[in-house]
């Protein structure tokens, strides 16, 4: 993959590039071990505790946590470059990266005393999530709310202390409507249940968790509303525009450079096969067969493609929050399309390259199938459907309301 596109933008540096780059030394040193190592997260269905503790060493779950933190409060574009880093090696390792890597970016946007109540404690500690609203409801009581549910999808909820939970806000009065709302709980108000078996993304222990009519302090809340870009309840003590960003406008953003670094390391060992190979049937030498020529040219044009295209919305979003300028409706639904799209792109490209690996991608024992059953996996996630984001950015570009209450 060409180094340029992981290099900070350009222009003169700033301590925050010199971190960037130090930083992504780290996680590029990082492939090797933790590839040779991707069987035993599949087996696991989890991290390994080796794999936490390297992650917890080059600092990389605290990227975008706020410097007064600790953090190194990087741009939002890291969360796509270094999980495409770290999805060279194994995408669930990347996945649980990036997803736990984003919560102490949203943990910054909370009320001050819910940071504190956490960072206090344990400035590492991993915080897992499940944004799936109609799974938890909630009944506003004195002093905060009542919690309930069950939530699925709930990635690397073994490593975490916390949990965001998302729910909806039930009133007696239904004039008044419902609201979205995060709760943020610790492990001991909730159960973790053991339901991750997977095709793909195995090794992410995206389990399930039960709350059963637990208080949620006010101060551990955060409605949605407050997150559609500019001032959040954290920018008091996060000044950054970081803490600024419309959140679910830009959530696949969080996640999308797994497929990219997946997709990635699919094209370059498809190369470095057809390098070397010859073909079982005729002895061709498989570098030579302009079908495979084509076919790397195609899958490497996806793959740039979505890269262009999640760098520089990142990139632009960060531009637009220092600026002050929040995003209207119209250009959110267009965030939301264009991230589904551009993981499309790097399914589209593993796809190509595994059915053009013939037999050699049904072997058990490489990375390519591995690398096929995640990309699928990846795509299957909401947040990459194009028929459901592409039809609410239709919806609004005609004229209608968008079917997204979060954004």
């Amino acid at each position: 993959m060409p180094d340029v596109v992981r290099k900070p933008q350009a222009g003169v540096r700033s301590e925050r590039d010199d971190a960037y780059a130090a930083m992504m030394v780290r996680a590029k040193a990082l492939v090797p071990q933790l590839r040779d190592r991707s069987s035993r997260t599949e087996e696991l269905r989890r991290l390994p505790s080796e794999t936490e503790r390297d992650l917890h060493d080059a600092g990389l779950f605290r990227i975008v946590q706020p410097k007064r933190a600790g953090g190194s409060e990087l741009d939002y574009v890291a969360l796509v470059d270094f999980a495409d880093t770290i999805a060279l090696a194994d995408a669930s390792v990347a996945w649980n990266l990036a997803n736990l890597s984003s919560h102490h970016w949203m943990l910054g946007m909370f009320d001050r005393r819910a940071q504190d109540l956490v960072w206090n404690q344990d400035a590492d500690a991993l915080i897992a999530s499940s944004f799936v609203f109609p799974a938890g409801r909630a009944n506003k009581v004195d002093g905060g709310y009542v919690l309930r549910g069950r939530w699925p999808f709930s990635s690397g909820v073994d490593s975490s202390a916390w949990n965001m939970l998302a729910g909806v806000v039930s009133s007696d009065d239904e004039a008044d409507g419902i609201e979205y709302r995060i709760f943020l709980l610790n492990r001991s108000d909730y159960r973790i249940i053991d339901t991750w078996n997977a095709a793909g993304l195995r090794g992410t222990g995206s389990n399930d968790v039960e709350v059963d009519g637990v208080f949620v302090a006010e101060a551990m809340t955060l409605a949605v509303a407050a997150l559609a870009g500019g001032p959040t309840p954290g920018s008091a003590v996060n000044p950054n525009a970081l803490y600024a960003l419309p959140v679910f406008s830009l959530f696949p953003y969080v996640l999308s450079g797994v497929a990219l670094g997946n997709a990635q390391a699919c094209l370059d060992d498809y190369i470095d096969v057809a390098r070397h190979r010859a073909s079982t049937y005729n002895r061709a030498k498989l570098g030579d067969l302009q079908s495979t020529q084509i076919k790397i040219a195609e899958a490497s044009a996806k793959i740039d493609a979505a890269r262009l295209i999640m760098r520089s919305t990142c990139i632009q979003a960060m531009a637009d929050a220092r600026a002050g300028r929040i995003p209207d409706m119209a250009t959110k639904t267009r965030l939301r399309r264009d991230g589904a799209f551009a993981v499309n792109l790097c399914t589209e490209a593993v796809s190509l390259l595994f059915s053009a690996s013939g037999a050699r991608g049904l072997s058990t024992t490489g990375a390519l199938q591995r690398q096929f059953r995640d990309a699928q996996a990846i795509n299957s996630h909401i947040a990459f459907n194009f028929d459901a984001q592409g039809t609410n950015y239709g919806r609004v570009a005609l004229g209608l309301p968008s079917e997204n209450l979060t954004l």
